[in-house]
């Protein structure tokens, strides 16, 4: 009787942040920067924010870069270190959710205001 090997499942996270909000960063060497998120990585727990986590990667040569090349590239950051920038408080907060005529709402905790 053979054993197989077990799957792993990768877990997806709910992030409450979406693609185009104003983030915070909280804690590390980009703390107090403001940015947009570009993308959201729910399997990975992270997400990319615009001029934030910038890394250089050397690049072989190819037919574009013949001589090769060190391009910038932007890699994501865990959610736990970044907030939600509410514009009337200058200060993250947090996200939560509440049913609305039966639809899901994101409301800043700070403020209480709706979010887009």
């Amino acid at each position: 009787m053979r054993i197989s090997k077990k799957t792993t499942v990768k877990k997806k996270f709910n992030i409450r942040l979406n693609k185009g909000d104003t983030v915070i960063v909280r804690v590390g060497k980009y703390k107090g920067v403001t940015g947009k998120v570009i993308a959201t990585h729910p399997f990975e727990n992270k997400v990319t924010v615009e001029g934030v986590n910038i890394v250089k990667k050397h690049v072989k040569p190819n037919r574009d870069h013949p001589q090769g090349s060190i391009t910038e590239i932007t890699k994501p950051i865990y959610v736990s270190k970044v907030g939600y920038y509410d514009q009337t408080t200058k200060k993250a907060s947090r996200i939560s959710l509440k049913q609305k005529d039966g639809v899901k709402v994101r409301v800043a905790t700070s403020t209480g205001k709706e979010l887009k």
